[in-house]
């Protein structure tokens, strides 16, 4: 049940920092935007060393440089992506995507799951699915780059959430932050490199701090749930983020919500239910 709490709240805070994020990438180059949310992150993650703990072994040091890189490409990918839009067609996608990887690696691992699990866990996918079903009529339809783009920011973030998860489990927030500190250095290179592509424009600096301050709370959250639960569930409730984007996106952009969408919203808070009681 801790696990499943909190694998909810990361859900809860992803989808938030993805709907402030794809804000921020709509007024300035979407590396502007990493570029101060990143940097929020990892003063979050700093903050909350002396409190947690951290060991820098050598695998907490690896497996969290991975999955830094997986999160630079993950935060420019999906920040970009949902800058273009729809958000509410464009966030599921990278959360089914995203989920599908983590799911398969526990299951290979060996972990097993009771009949509820057994139920809830494909429901949950189901309802990742509906969440993201066809667009309603007179919606905006998302353009075949934007649909790539969003497939490539799901796999970036499955990678990053294997790769923390194949972290010591007694290695505190150290691989957080070694993460974090890997995938600023990665972002400010590419900013670099990229300088005379950027434009003039300032990025939202509070939007995208915020973005990247609840980006680094669902990643804690995350963690704490993938060591006292099992990754495949984990992952699944994890990857529901995009019902707090597509809520989000109707109340503050006036985004239109389907019906299957609506569906799958409440297969989700079922498919929890059962995950609850397996």
């Amino acid at each position: 049940m801790i696990a499943l709490l909190l694998a909810l709240g990361s859900s809860l805070a992803y989808g938030c920092a993805d709907f402030l994020g794809g804000l921020g990438a709509r007024k300035a180059h979407v590396l502007r935007t990493v570029l101060i949310a990143a940097p929020a992150s990892l003063a979050v993650e700093l903050l909350l060393w002396p409190f947690l703990g951290a060991s820098f072994s050598q695998s907490a040091l690896t497996w969290g440089a991975a999955s830094g890189v997986a999160s630079a490409a993950a935060f420019a990918l999906l920040y970009r992506t949902l800058a273009m839009g729809p958000m509410n067609v464009l966030s599921p996608i990278t959360a089914l995507v995203s989920a599908m990887l983590p799911v398969g690696v526990g299951l290979v691992q060996g972990e097993h799951l009771g009949l509820a699990g057994l139920v809830g866990l494909p429901l949950a996918l189901v309802a990742v699915v509906l969440v993201s079903a066809g667009h309603g009529t007179g919606a905006a339809r998302p353009s075949r780059t934007a649909l790539l783009l969003a497939l490539g920011a799901g796999a970036a973030i499955a990678l990053q959430l294997v790769f923390l998860h194949q972290a010591p489990a007694d290695s505190g927030v150290a691989p957080l932050i070694t993460g974090r500190a890997v995938s600023s250095a990665v972002t400010l290179a590419a900013a670099g490199l990229l300088y005379r592509r950027l434009g003039t424009e300032k990025p939202a600096y509070a939007l995208s701090a915020t973005a990247g301050v609840l980006d680094s709370m669902a990643n804690l959250l995350f963690l704490l749930a993938a060591r006292s639960g099992d990754l495949a569930v984990v992952a699944v409730i994890t990857a529901l983020y995009p019902a707090g984007t597509v809520l989000l996106a109707r109340c503050v952009l006036a985004e239109r919500i389907h019906r299957g969408q609506l569906l799958g919203l409440g297969s989700a808070a079922v498919a929890v239910s059962l995950l609850a009681l397996s």
